[in-house]
Protein backbone atom coordinates (compact mmCIF):
# COMPACT_ATOMS: atom_id res chain seq x y z
CA UNK A 1 0.00 0.00 0.00
CA UNK A 2 1.49 3.59 -0.83
CA UNK A 3 1.63 6.67 1.38
CA UNK A 4 -1.34 7.98 -0.40
CA UNK A 5 -3.65 5.01 0.26
CA UNK A 6 -2.89 4.57 3.88
CA UNK A 7 -5.92 4.96 5.44
CA UNK A 8 -6.28 7.76 8.64
CA UNK A 9 -5.72 5.66 12.14
CA UNK A 10 -7.63 7.07 15.16
CA UNK A 11 -7.85 5.86 18.23
CA UNK A 12 -10.68 5.60 20.83
CA UNK A 13 -11.04 4.65 24.79
CA UNK A 14 -12.92 0.89 24.73
CA UNK A 15 -13.29 -2.03 22.52
CA UNK A 16 -15.01 -2.43 18.91
CA UNK A 17 -18.44 -0.76 18.75
CA UNK A 18 -18.30 1.40 22.25
CA UNK A 19 -19.53 4.43 21.28
CA UNK A 20 -16.40 6.25 20.96
CA UNK A 21 -15.42 4.33 17.67
CA UNK A 22 -18.89 4.85 16.79
CA UNK A 23 -18.57 8.58 16.55
CA UNK A 24 -15.21 8.69 15.22
CA UNK A 25 -17.02 6.52 11.70
CA UNK A 26 -19.84 9.23 11.92
CA UNK A 27 -17.77 11.85 11.78
CA UNK A 28 -14.86 11.22 9.57
CA UNK A 29 -16.42 8.18 7.38
CA UNK A 30 -16.13 4.33 6.92
CA UNK A 31 -12.45 4.97 4.87
CA UNK A 32 -10.81 5.68 8.30
CA UNK A 33 -8.97 2.46 10.23
CA UNK A 34 -9.80 2.83 14.37
CA UNK A 35 -7.91 1.65 16.96
CA UNK A 36 -9.10 0.27 19.98
CA UNK A 37 -7.30 1.74 23.29
CA UNK A 38 -8.06 0.01 26.89
CA UNK A 39 -7.62 3.29 29.01
CA UNK A 40 -8.00 6.71 28.60
CA UNK A 41 -4.17 7.05 29.54
CA UNK A 42 -3.38 4.76 26.57
CA UNK A 43 -5.87 6.63 24.08
CA UNK A 44 -3.79 10.06 24.68
CA UNK A 45 -0.27 7.87 23.99
CA UNK A 46 -1.79 6.69 20.81
CA UNK A 47 -0.37 9.61 19.07
CA UNK A 48 3.29 10.16 21.01
CA UNK A 49 3.97 5.98 20.49
CA UNK A 50 2.98 6.57 16.15
CA UNK A 51 0.20 3.65 16.21
CA UNK A 52 -2.54 6.39 15.79
CA UNK A 53 -2.81 9.52 13.74
CA UNK A 54 -5.50 11.01 15.55
CA UNK A 55 -7.47 10.78 18.79
CA UNK A 56 -10.68 10.87 19.42
CA UNK A 57 -12.05 11.74 23.48
CA UNK A 58 -15.20 12.07 24.76
CA UNK A 59 -15.37 15.30 26.83
CA UNK A 60 -18.95 15.86 28.14
CA UNK A 61 -22.37 14.08 27.87
CA UNK A 62 -26.05 15.92 28.95
CA UNK A 63 -26.61 13.64 31.53
CA UNK A 64 -23.07 12.43 33.52
CA UNK A 65 -21.42 15.96 32.71
CA UNK A 66 -17.69 16.69 32.13
CA UNK A 67 -15.45 13.78 31.93
CA UNK A 68 -12.45 15.13 33.28
CA UNK A 69 -9.79 12.98 33.07
CA UNK A 70 -9.74 13.54 29.27
CA UNK A 71 -9.27 17.21 30.18
CA UNK A 72 -6.18 16.43 32.30
CA UNK A 73 -4.76 14.36 29.96
CA UNK A 74 -5.21 16.89 27.39
CA UNK A 75 -3.90 19.37 28.87
CA UNK A 76 -0.67 17.15 29.87
CA UNK A 77 -0.16 15.98 26.36
CA UNK A 78 -0.40 19.47 24.46
CA UNK A 79 -2.56 18.03 22.00
CA UNK A 80 -4.70 20.94 20.07
CA UNK A 81 -8.33 19.94 19.28
CA UNK A 82 -9.31 20.37 15.16
CA UNK A 83 -13.06 19.42 15.46
CA UNK A 84 -15.71 18.15 17.67
CA UNK A 85 -18.90 16.25 17.06
CA UNK A 86 -21.80 15.10 19.20
CA UNK A 87 -23.73 11.82 18.70
CA UNK A 88 -26.71 10.79 20.86
CA UNK A 89 -26.68 7.82 22.79
CA UNK A 90 -29.38 5.22 22.92
CA UNK A 91 -29.35 2.04 24.70
CA UNK A 92 -29.88 -1.24 23.72
CA UNK A 93 -30.55 -4.24 26.09
CA UNK A 94 -28.29 -7.02 24.22
CA UNK A 95 -28.38 -10.83 24.82
CA UNK A 96 -27.31 -13.60 23.19
CA UNK A 97 -28.63 -16.04 20.87
CA UNK A 98 -30.47 -18.07 23.34
CA UNK A 99 -31.65 -15.01 25.42
CA UNK A 100 -35.02 -13.70 25.92
CA UNK A 101 -35.94 -10.56 28.16
CA UNK A 102 -37.88 -12.77 30.17
CA UNK A 103 -34.41 -15.01 31.29
CA UNK A 104 -32.46 -12.20 32.01
CA UNK A 105 -30.96 -11.88 35.53
CA UNK A 106 -27.79 -10.01 35.75
CA UNK A 107 -27.23 -6.99 32.98
CA UNK A 108 -23.99 -5.76 32.92
CA UNK A 109 -22.40 -2.21 31.65
CA UNK A 110 -20.17 0.92 32.23
CA UNK A 111 -21.68 2.23 35.31
CA UNK A 112 -22.74 5.53 33.41
CA UNK A 113 -24.97 3.39 30.80
CA UNK A 114 -26.41 1.59 33.85
CA UNK A 115 -27.56 4.86 35.18
CA UNK A 116 -28.58 6.11 31.89
CA UNK A 117 -31.36 3.62 32.32
CA UNK A 118 -32.85 4.00 35.54
CA UNK A 119 -36.60 3.47 34.70
CA UNK A 120 -35.85 0.07 33.11
CA UNK A 121 -34.08 -1.36 36.19
CA UNK A 122 -37.08 -0.17 38.54
CA UNK A 123 -40.07 -1.45 35.75
CA UNK A 124 -37.30 -5.02 36.43
CA UNK A 125 -36.68 -5.46 40.17
CA UNK A 126 -35.67 -8.66 39.76
CA UNK A 127 -32.74 -7.81 37.42
CA UNK A 128 -29.05 -7.22 39.06
CA UNK A 129 -26.80 -4.76 38.16
CA UNK A 130 -23.09 -5.42 37.17
CA UNK A 131 -20.89 -2.40 36.57
CA UNK A 132 -17.86 -3.04 33.58
CA UNK A 133 -15.14 -1.13 32.09
CA UNK A 134 -16.90 -0.92 28.64
CA UNK A 135 -20.22 -1.03 26.89
CA UNK A 136 -19.00 -2.91 23.80
CA UNK A 137 -16.70 -5.70 26.34
CA UNK A 138 -19.79 -6.10 28.31
CA UNK A 139 -21.35 -7.35 25.15
CA UNK A 140 -18.24 -9.38 23.75
CA UNK A 141 -18.86 -10.95 26.96
CA UNK A 142 -22.19 -12.04 26.75
CA UNK A 143 -22.35 -13.34 23.69
CA UNK A 144 -19.02 -15.17 24.21
CA UNK A 145 -20.37 -16.72 27.24
CA UNK A 146 -23.80 -18.01 26.11
CA UNK A 147 -25.10 -17.34 29.28
CA UNK A 148 -29.16 -16.73 28.51
CA UNK A 149 -29.32 -15.15 32.01
CA UNK A 150 -26.95 -12.33 31.34
CA UNK A 151 -27.43 -9.39 28.91
CA UNK A 152 -25.88 -6.01 28.29
CA UNK A 153 -26.04 -2.71 27.98
CA UNK A 154 -24.60 -0.75 24.83
CA UNK A 155 -25.14 0.48 21.28
CA UNK A 156 -26.79 -1.22 18.21
CA UNK A 157 -23.02 -1.51 16.57
CA UNK A 158 -21.92 -3.48 19.24
CA UNK A 159 -24.38 -6.41 19.07
CA UNK A 160 -23.85 -6.09 15.06
CA UNK A 161 -20.17 -6.69 15.71
CA UNK A 162 -20.70 -9.20 18.15
CA UNK A 163 -23.67 -10.92 16.98
CA UNK A 164 -25.87 -10.25 19.66
CA UNK A 165 -29.54 -10.19 20.17
CA UNK A 166 -31.30 -6.74 20.92
CA UNK A 167 -33.88 -8.00 23.76
CA UNK A 168 -35.38 -4.28 24.62
CA UNK A 169 -34.32 -1.41 22.23
CA UNK A 170 -33.88 2.05 23.19
CA UNK A 171 -34.22 1.44 27.14
CA UNK A 172 -32.23 5.22 28.07
CA UNK A 173 -34.76 7.02 30.28
CA UNK A 174 -33.67 10.38 28.53
CA UNK A 175 -33.81 10.71 24.39
CA UNK A 176 -31.85 13.65 25.06
CA UNK A 177 -28.66 12.01 26.19
CA UNK A 178 -25.90 13.47 23.66
CA UNK A 179 -22.24 12.81 24.10
CA UNK A 180 -19.45 15.51 22.74
CA UNK A 181 -16.35 14.13 21.60
CA UNK A 182 -13.15 15.89 20.45
CA UNK A 183 -10.83 15.19 17.76
CA UNK A 184 -6.98 15.58 18.52
CA UNK A 185 -4.02 15.91 17.04
CA UNK A 186 -0.49 17.23 17.79
CA UNK A 187 -0.62 19.48 15.03
CA UNK A 188 -2.04 22.73 15.54
CA UNK A 189 -4.74 23.31 12.80
CA UNK A 190 -7.34 26.22 12.38
CA UNK A 191 -9.96 26.27 9.61
CA UNK A 192 -10.65 29.66 8.15
CA UNK A 193 -14.73 28.89 9.37
CA UNK A 194 -13.60 27.88 12.66
CA UNK A 195 -15.81 30.08 15.28
CA UNK A 196 -15.39 27.85 18.39
CA UNK A 197 -12.40 28.61 20.94
CA UNK A 198 -11.72 26.44 23.96
CA UNK A 199 -9.18 27.51 26.53
CA UNK A 200 -7.82 26.95 30.11
CA UNK A 201 -7.10 29.43 32.78
CA UNK A 202 -5.85 29.91 35.98
CA UNK A 203 -6.16 32.66 38.40
CA UNK A 204 -4.19 35.24 40.22
CA UNK A 205 -4.55 34.59 43.51
CA UNK A 206 -6.72 37.87 44.27
CA UNK A 207 -10.21 39.09 44.56
CA UNK A 208 -12.63 39.76 41.68
CA UNK A 209 -9.93 37.53 39.60
CA UNK A 210 -12.82 36.08 37.66
CA UNK A 211 -14.32 38.75 36.83
CA UNK A 212 -11.78 40.47 35.53
CA UNK A 213 -10.92 37.38 33.26
CA UNK A 214 -13.97 37.03 32.03
CA UNK A 215 -14.64 40.91 31.82
CA UNK A 216 -12.96 41.43 28.35
CA UNK A 217 -15.19 38.56 26.65
CA UNK A 218 -18.26 40.44 27.92
CA UNK A 219 -16.85 44.02 26.81
CA UNK A 220 -16.16 42.41 22.85
CA UNK A 221 -19.66 41.09 22.84
CA UNK A 222 -17.88 37.00 22.63
CA UNK A 223 -20.32 34.55 23.56
CA UNK A 224 -19.26 32.45 26.75
CA UNK A 225 -20.56 29.05 25.91
CA UNK A 226 -18.89 27.48 28.72
CA UNK A 227 -17.30 27.85 32.00
CA UNK A 228 -16.31 24.75 34.51
CA UNK A 229 -14.11 25.19 37.12
CA UNK A 230 -11.58 22.04 37.96
CA UNK A 231 -9.17 21.56 41.39
CA UNK A 232 -5.85 21.85 40.52
CA UNK A 233 -3.47 18.49 41.51
CA UNK A 234 -1.57 19.48 44.33
CA UNK A 235 -2.19 22.40 44.80
CA UNK A 236 -5.32 22.62 47.37
CA UNK A 237 -8.02 24.48 46.76
CA UNK A 238 -7.02 26.57 43.58
CA UNK A 239 -8.80 25.97 40.17
CA UNK A 240 -8.27 25.99 36.44
CA UNK A 241 -11.20 27.34 34.79
CA UNK A 242 -12.61 25.60 31.07
CA UNK A 243 -13.76 27.90 29.17
CA UNK A 244 -15.67 27.27 25.68
CA UNK A 245 -16.10 30.85 24.02
CA UNK A 246 -17.40 31.84 20.17
CA UNK A 247 -15.19 33.36 18.28
CA UNK A 248 -12.03 32.78 16.15
CA UNK A 249 -8.53 32.97 17.23
CA UNK A 250 -7.66 35.44 14.76
CA UNK A 251 -10.68 37.87 15.58
CA UNK A 252 -9.28 41.46 15.98
CA UNK A 253 -12.25 40.92 19.33
CA UNK A 254 -10.13 37.59 20.87
CA UNK A 255 -6.97 38.70 20.09
CA UNK A 256 -7.36 42.33 22.45
CA UNK A 257 -9.57 39.79 25.12
CA UNK A 258 -6.64 37.48 25.49
CA UNK A 259 -4.20 40.75 25.58
CA UNK A 260 -6.40 42.05 28.50
CA UNK A 261 -6.96 38.63 30.65
CA UNK A 262 -3.69 37.99 30.98
CA UNK A 263 -3.35 40.54 33.63
CA UNK A 264 -5.34 38.33 35.78
CA UNK A 265 -4.03 35.24 35.10
CA UNK A 266 -1.33 33.07 35.88
CA UNK A 267 -1.65 30.33 32.61
CA UNK A 268 -3.63 30.60 29.69
CA UNK A 269 -3.36 27.75 27.34
CA UNK A 270 -5.63 27.48 24.23
CA UNK A 271 -6.43 23.37 24.08
CA UNK A 272 -7.84 24.48 19.88
CA UNK A 273 -10.08 26.79 17.55
CA UNK A 274 -12.42 24.56 15.50
CA UNK A 275 -15.50 24.39 13.88
CA UNK A 276 -18.70 24.32 16.40
CA UNK A 277 -20.61 20.78 15.73
CA UNK A 278 -23.97 21.11 13.35
CA UNK A 279 -24.61 18.06 13.27
CA UNK A 280 -25.99 15.69 16.44
CA UNK A 281 -25.58 12.13 14.75
CA UNK A 282 -27.76 9.27 16.04
CA UNK A 283 -25.50 6.15 17.19
CA UNK A 284 -28.49 4.10 15.06
CA UNK A 285 -26.99 5.89 11.78
CA UNK A 286 -24.51 3.47 11.40
CA UNK A 287 -24.34 -0.22 11.13
CA UNK A 288 -21.42 -3.08 12.55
Amino acid sequence: MTTEERKTKVAFQGERGAFSETAAVLMLGDSIETEPRPTFESLFAAIDNRSSDLILAPVENTLAGTVHRSYELLIESGLHIIAECIIQIEHHLIGCENATLDSIRIVESHPVALAQCERFFIANPQIERRASNDTAASVRRVVENKDSKTAAIASKRAADIYEGKILLGNIEDHTENYTRFFLLSNEQVVEPNADKISLVIRLAHKPGALYQALKPFAEKEINLLKIESSPIKGTPWEYRFYLDLQSHIESEEMIWALREIREHTTEIKILGCYKSAQTKFRTADIEG
